[in-house]
């Protein structure tokens, strides 16, 4: 059985519950424990009855330095801080052999066994970003990213958690300040840093809007691979990373930031879907009775010039940085970087 853990609250209901509909879909066994960020969260969690799952409340899983630095952080910088604490307690309070923590805006499309049994005899598992050349911030957001990774509770295992951990608890903010960057910089010399590290090579797992663009998706005998452009591997999709993906009050949500290039197919066949389940999980949850804001949303939808005049700033950005040579507006296809849909599109 393979164990995971995440985090969310109230606000990310939705994303949360798609990810653990996915693991029922696609893991042969497993087990996730879940720390709700809130009490509705919690509550609901507690309540509804949900195999496979253990929910963990904010209360229980808080210590004493957790609690110490908590009012330093904003609430994005202190679920960040938390993520190593998260696989501790966990792992420590359930005797887990093993602990894999993802996110809970990922979705399996496969058994990610695949994935862990790459492992072998190594104690870390960590993934790359993998960046879009034209999208690859390494540099200052880190070569690995805090979506997947999975822990044995062994010597060498424990000895980078723990150091992770307290790392984290002395510094854990969404600025780039000397040579850091939240939880995932501290990541980039795992592998000489620390023995039994090893960075996933299957390409199947850690897809996301950043590297979407180096693939072709193949469906085939009606299951997601991807084609890698350059080399032309072909790859069962294990997961996608939903990163970005926001709702809006007037009944709007986008699939990701407008400087991410997707095309047709990758929206058909990855995010509608994915936003089509969402939407049918808020309806079962209002027939529920539940009443607060289980989608996150905030703000009503920006209008079409004002998503063009964002991407020209983060052309600019990429200018700035090297990574793009001149500002062409005409690249601005709104097919491929306007991502926004209106919700009616999906009710039925």
């Amino acid at each position: 059985m393979i164990n995971f853990c995440t985090l969310f609250n109230s606000n990310y209901l939705t994303r949360g519950m798609a990810l653990n509909e996915s693991l029922q879909r696609a893991c042969a066994s497993y087990h996730l424990y879940i720390i709700a960020f809130d009490d509705a969260c919690y509550e609901y969690l507690h309540n509804a009855g949900i195999p496979n799952i253990t929910v963990i409340s904010l209360a229980a899983f808080e210590d004493e330095k957790l609690l110490a630095i908590k009012p330093t952080r904003n609430a994005a910088e202190y679920c960040w801080t938390c993520t190593p604490s998260i696989l501790l307690y966990c792992i420590e309070q359930f005797n887990l052999q093993a602990c894999t923590y993802i996110d809970a805006d990922l979705v399996f499309y496969q058994d990610p066994k695949i994935l862990l049994d790459e492992m072998g005899e190594a104690s870390v598992l960590i993934t790359e970003h993998n960046y879009t050349k034209l999208y690859d911030v390494s540099a200052t957001h880190g070569m690995y990213c805090v979506q997947f990774m999975c822990f044995k509770n062994n010597g060498k295992g424990m000895i980078a958690l723990k150091w992770w951990r307290e790392r984290c608890l002395e510094w854990c903010y969404d600025r780039l300040e000397d040579g850091k960057f939240g939880d995932q910089k501290y990541l980039d010399d795992w592998t000489t840093r620390f023995e039994g590290v090893h960075v996933l090579r299957h390409e199947g797992g850690g897809v996301a809007p950043w590297n979407i663009q180096q693939y072709t998706l193949i469906n085939k005998e009606d299951e997601l691979h991807i084609l890698n452009k350059r080399n032309q591997n072909l790859f069962p999709l294990i997961f996608y990373h939903f990163h970005g993906l926001k709702f809006y009050s007037n009944d709007w949500v986008t699939c990701s930031g407008v400087l991410y290039e997707f095309t047709e197919d990758i929206k058909e066949q990855i995010y509608i879907p994915y936003i089509k389940q969402l939407v049918q999980i808020e309806k079962k949850l209002k027939k529920e009775g539940v009443t607060w804001n289980v989608n996150g949303a905030r703000s009503k939808a920006p209008s079409k010039p004002a998503t063009f005049l964002q991407y020209v700033k983060s052309l600019l950005l990429l200018i700035k940085s090297g990574k793009a040579a001149s500002l062409d507006v005409k690249s601005f296809n709104f097919k491929q970087h306007y991502h926004f849909y209106n919700l009616n599109r999906f009710k039925e």
